[in-house]
Order: C-alpha cells, then sequence, then structure tokens
C-alpha cells in the first residue's frame, strides 16, 4: 500500500532545503557586498577594471588580474570569485554623484604621482523579468498559502465533532440512532432491579406519550443516576435509550469545561440545540459533577468562572423560558453531595435514581452476563462466586471473570475452573502474591499466631462475619490475611460494633498473649478499628456520654477547617472512644486466653498449609457462632410451626365436638 502524500512533507521539505543552504551554501564564492569606501579604496589603489551600473542603482566591479595578489590577506574578500562580478554596491541612484566619487579616486591616484589607467564605467538598462516579480512577491503568496492552508485545516479538524477552531463551540455529543441494529436494552443490563422499576416510567412515556398527555401529566425533565463507580450508571443509561427506541445523544461533563471563557455555556446550547432538532430523544450527561458543582464553591477564585457560566447555561436549558420539549436529560455521578442545589430541584432533575451496589442475587445475574462468552467447568458453582464477592459492583465483576480466564490459560487449563475465579478474587482484593519475600521463622510464626487470633475470636462472636479461611502467603503490603464474608446487613447496634472491633483487635492481642511481642503487622486492623469507634461516637450517638447527637455531615459542605463542637466535647468523644476499644480489646483477650491451646494448635496447621479453610477450623474449634445461632433460629421457627399446628388441631377438635 503506498504511503498517503501529506502537503506537510513539502513544507517539511523546504524548510530543510533553506536550513541547509543557510549552513552550508556559505563555503560557495560569491560577490562581496561592498560599500562606497570599500569601493573608493579600491579604486585608489589601480584594482578596478570596470564597473557597470544599472538603471537600478546596483553596481557589479570587476578587479584585475593583480587584485587577487594584493587582496589574499584581507578577509573579507576570502570568498571573492576570481571571474565575474566581483564586488557589488548600492550607489544610491545618482549617476551624476556615482561619477564625481568614482573622477575623485582617480584624481586622488594621480596626485600621489602613480599612472593611471581609467576605471571604465557602464550604464546600463535592466527590465524586470518574471523572476524579478516572483521573488518580490514570493513571501506574501507563501503567507497567504500557509494561511488558507491552516484555516481550511481548523475547519475540517475532528471530522465536524468539534476539534477544529471553527468548532470549538460546538458540543462533541455521539448521536445513538434509534435504528441502530446492535442496541442496548435492559435484558443487556444484570441486576439493577430497582433501578430499572423507577427509570422504566421514562421509557413508558417516551413509547406511549399520548396516554399521559391525555390525563394532563407532564414526564420528568430530567433523572439522575447516583450510585458508586462501576455500577453501571451508563449502561443503564444507554440501554433506556435502547428500550424507548429514541435517539440518544452522550456526553461526558469534562467535554464541556475549556479554558476559552464562554466555551462551556456555547456547547451546552448547541448539545440542546442538536436535540431539539430530533425530539423526543434522551441526552445523557455522564460525570455531571465535572459542571454541576455547586457555584462559590469551586477551586478557582475568579468571579467570571467558566464552570459557573457552563452551569448557568445548563440550568436555563433544562427549566427556563426556553421550551425542550421531548428533550429528556440523564446526568450520571458518584459526588451527589457536591452538586449545585439548583440543578437538584424539581423541575430540572425531578428525580434520584439511586443505582448501589448490587446483592448476591444481582450479583449471580450479573455473573451470568459476564461469563456467558468464557469457557467453563461444568462444576462451576454460580451462587458461591456471588457469595464470595460482598461489595463488589459490576465493573469488579467484570474484572473478576477477565482476571480468572487469564489465570487459566496461564495455568494451561483448558476451561476455567472455580479456583480460577478464587484465585482472581485473592489477587484483585489482596494483591499480587509474593511467596519469595524474606520472612524469618519467628515472623511467619508470629503472622500466623496473628491471623489465628482474628480467626478464632470472629468464630467465637456471633455478630462477626463468617471466616472462611485463612493464609499467610503474603499479597500486596500484607503478610497474611484472613478472609471472611461479610454479611450484607444495612442496621448495626452497639454489640454488633464491639464484636467487629473486638476481631479486628484480635491479632495484635493473640501476638501479645502467645509470643510477648507487640509488632507492626496491626497497622491496619488498628485503623479500621479506630475508625469504627469514632463513627459510633460522633455519628451514630451510641454513646452515652455525648449523648444522641451526629456530627456527620451528608451535604460534603463543611468546612474541612471547622468543627461542629467544642474542644470540651471533643475531650469527650476522645474519652468515649478510648473506653469503647479497650471494651473491644478485653473482650478479644478473653477469648484469646480461653483458647490459647487452640490457636498454636491451628497456628501449626497454618504453617504448615499456608493457606487452611472452614473445614481446618471447624475441626479444631466446633461450629462457630453464627452457625450455632441460626441451627437456633431454624429450631425455634420448627416449634413455632409445631406449636402453630397444634392449637389449630385443638381448635378443629373443639368446634366438632360443639
Amino acid at each position: 500500500m503506498r504511503p498517503r502524500f501529506n502537503f506537510m512533507w513539502f513544507w517539511a521539505f523546504v524548510a530543510i532545503v533553506i536550513i541547509g543552504y543557510s549552513m552550508f551554501g556559505d563555503t560557495e564564492a560569491r560577490p562581496v557586498d561592498g560599500d562606497w569606501n570599500m569601493v573608493d579604496a579600491l579604486v585608489e589603489e589601480g584594482l578596478v577594471e570596470r564597473i557597470e551600473v544599472n538603471n537600478q542603482g546596483k553596481a557589479n566591479v570587476y578587479l584585475r588580474e593583480e587584485a587577487f595578489d594584493v587582496l589574499k590577506d584581507d578577509e573579507r574578500f576570502k570568498q571573492m570569485p576570481r571571474t565575474g562580478v566581483q564586488v557589488v554596491f548600492n550607489t544610491g541612484g545618482d549617476v551624476q554623484y556615482f561619477g564625481d566619487r568614482i573622477s575623485a579616486a582617480e584624481a586622488r591616484r594621480v596626485e600621489a604621482g602613480e599612472a593611471v589607467d581609467p576605471v571604465v564605467v557602464k550604464f546600463n538598462v535592466v527590465e524586470k523579468g518574471w523572476a524579478d516579480y516572483l521573488f518580490e512577491f514570493l513571501p506574501w503568496i507563501i503567507i497567504i498559502v500557509v494561511w488558507i492552508f491552516i484555516m481550511r485545516s481548523m475547519a475540517r479538524g475532528g471530522g465536524g465533532g468539534g476539534g477544529g477552531i471553527m468548532n470549538v463551540g460546538k458540543a462533541r455529543a455521539q448521536m445513538s440512532d434509534k435504528n441502530a441494529k446492535e442496541r442496548i436494552t435492559f435484558k443487556d443490563v444484570a441486576g439493577l432491579e430497582e433501578a430499572k422499576v423507577e427509570i422504566m416510567e421514562i421509557v413508558d412515556f417516551l413509547k406511549h406519550a399520548d396516554k399521559y398527555k391525555a390525563l394532563g401529566a407532564k414526564i420528568p425533565k430530567g433523572a439522575l443516576l447516583a450510585g458508586p463507580p462501576g455500577t453501571g450508571k451508563t449502561l443503564l443509561a444507554k440501554a433506556v435509550a435502547g428500550e424507548a427506541n429514541v435517539p440518544f445523544l452522550s456526553i461526558s461533563g469534562s467535554d464541556f469545561v475549556e479554558m476559552f471563557v464562554g466555551v462551556g455555556a456555547s456547547r451546552v446550547r448547541d448539545l440542546f440545540e442538536q436535540a431539539k432538532k430530533v425530539a423526543p430523544c434522551i441526552v445523557f450527561i455522564d460525570e455531571i459533577d465535572a459542571i454541576g458543582r455547586a457555584r462559590g464553591k469551586n477551586s478557582g477564585f475568579s468571579g467570571n468562572d467558566e464552570r459557573e457560566n457552563t452551569l448557568n447555561q445548563l440550568l436555563t436549558e433544562m427549566d427556563g423560558f426556553q421550551t425542550n420539549a421531548g428533550v429528556i436529560v440523564l446526568a450520571a455521578t458518584n459526588r451527589v453531595d457536591i452538586l449545585d442545589k439548583a440543578l437538584m430541584r424539581a423541575g430540572r432533575f425531578d428525580r434520584q435514581i439511586e443505582v448501589g451496589l448490587p446483592d448476591a442475587k444481582e450479583r449471580k445475574a450479573i455473573f451470568d452476563v459476564h461469563l456467558r462468552k468464557l469457557k467453563l467447568d461444568d462444576k462451576l458453582d454460580r451462587e458461591f462466586l456471588a457469595k464470595q464477592t460482598p461489595g463488589f459492583a459490576g465493573a469488579d465483576i467484570a474484572n473478576v471473570c477477565n482476571e480468572a480466564a487469564l489465570i487459566a490459560a496461564r495455568n494451561n487449563h483448558k476451561v476455567v475452573e472455580q479456583s480460577d475465579f478464587l484465585a482472581a478474587i485473592d489477587r484483585i482484593v489482596g494483591g499480587l502474591e509474593r511467596r519469595n519475600m524474606p520472612m524469618t521463622s519467628a515472623e511467619r510464626r508470629s503472622t500466623a499466631i496473628h491471623e489465628m487470633g482474628h480467626a478464632t475470636v470472629m468464630w467465637r462472636l456471633k455478630n462477626c462475619d463468617p471466616v472462611l479461611k485463612i493464609t499467610i502467603i503474603p499479597r500486596g503490603r500484607s503478610l497474611g490475611a484472613t478472609w471472611y464474608l461479610p454479611e450484607e446487613r444495612v442496621n448495626h447496634n452497639i454489640e454488633h460494633f464491639v464484636h467487629k472491633m473486638a476481631g479486628l483487635v484480635a491479632g495484635r492481642v493473640a501476638e501479645q498473649q502467645l509470643m510477648g511481642v507487640t509488632s507492626t503487622g496491626a497497622i491496619n486492623d488498628l485503623e479500621r478499628t479506630t475508625k469504627t469507634a469514632y463513627a459510633m461516637v460522633a455519628y451514630y450517638g451510641m454513646s452515652p456520654k455525648v449523648g444522641n447527637i451526629s456530627f456527620y455531615d451528608a451535604t460534603g459542605q463543611r468546612d474541612m477547617f471547622t468543627k461542629p463542637f467544642s474542644e470540651r466535647t471533643a475531650e469527650v468523644i476522645d474519652e468515649e472512644v478510648r473506653r469503647l476499644v479497650d471494651e473491644a480489646v478485653a473482650l478479644a483477650r478473653d477469648i484469646v486466653v480461653a483458647e490459647r491451646e487452640n490457636i498454636e494448635r491451628l497456628a501449626e496447621v497454618l504453617l504448615e498449609k499456608e493457606t487452611i479453610f472452614t473445614e481446618d477450623i471447624e475441626a479444631v474449634l466446633g461450629k462457630s457462632a453464627q452457625q450455632l445461632e441460626k441451627e437456633a433460629a431454624e429450631a425455634a421457627t420448627t416449634v413455632d410451626a409445631t406449636d402453630e399446628g397444634k392449637t389449630e388441631t385443638e381448635d378443629n377438635e373443639t368446634e366438632n365436638m360443639e
């Protein structure tokens, strides 16, 4: 395939020629640029043979042969040619003055008593040729051509998508046609059932607008999809457009931000102009917090801030004097707390749809979507994978599936097995294995005792999360880890938090009680424990001394340099936090002391196998507190059902006797 010609190559070639000539062209022989003083001196020395003057005032001087011997030591004449024109200078255009100067120079030579060979002076009339005109106007021609080329390039740049300087005020929205073959619908979006229900009304209005208009109802002008990163907000917006079978214009909030003043507002106007032409349609603005940040709290100090101008224009377009009938605005963000209140009011974003993290059932559905393209083992348990990934978003699950396939290929597996998925989860959560990390036997034993302290205390406390496995294989920055399955509960009480903190500090307590050492390996445990205790006291009102007061700022608008409480209250908070942590440490210490032999026995097993699972712990400690509580609840349910059955039987017998 022949390379495509680019006009810039021509200018690059011209530049190379000019630079090369300027650098290497000076070595060639060329006439010397002279002046009247030089010519007078040459005439007085008798070195000039003849001078030719044209009507443009340019004089060409021809020297005699002996001039080279006389001038050989003069640096000014080093590159002078031996034939042809040897010196050039400008006469000034006055012919009479030129003749007088030459005669005066010859007269001085006569006065010196030297023989004078008169200088031949010839006057020529030169007419301008096409080359003279070309060189005269060539700079202007080059400037005009380059200017036209630059203007065409800027007007053509970006393919009409706003990339050129002439299109700087145009919105870079991507249009998805309603007749596109590969449309995304709700069938392609796993999970998000509640969000689908809320947003279905918008879809139904776009499909059956007459039904709503007949009753005088108005469709919400905008809906805000809010939730953590990776939960599928953008995918849900695409599904809305595909389900409603209408045009879909998508743009990112950062596309409105430019260094030029007024460009953002211009792009907002252009975006809605495009939307009106294809209405009814959906406009989707991803990461709207880039332009929707609360006014007056931007990082800039200018009163005429570009982001504020863009936001003002967006507010006007969504609900101003102009009507945007049929244009529905969807937006996505994970920073709802920093958005401007005017943007969130009814009439603009009427609805805020929470797109949260999926539960176990929704995670299984998401796994089903991402596992379609993988060659899987028939024994793969998808419900088990869903339970192993609490707190994972849709993007995280997609990453797990891809990482499992990579691990399977690396291990030369013919299919992706369940062990590959577990390894992928460990890799994503804990980091890369570091089996070659240098550790002494004492450090390995300390790590084993630490992890078994976590596991044992969590095994004995009913409100701790069920332990899954323990490992002393270093991963990332950790020397070991205790893996557990967090229960997806939304309501916690004081006992829950105390048990969780006891499980966190149990590693440090086990090291102190069984080995008499205090190491740095508990820094993450202590950090999480401290944050939990402060949340209990300052946020959840779980301290009798502080009372039912919460200093939590849900809006995120509070100044970071000011505290909402006094110094005395701060001291009380610190005291209560220390009390809660001490209670958790005391609870963990009691369990560690009581289970000292079991912890040492399990630590030896862990040192031997490096990784142990629930079955290994149950063989030593018996059933966990969580299992015992679950069995007790099931037994109580069975007893209640039996009692109800007996009561119904007795009632029936009484009715029969009557």
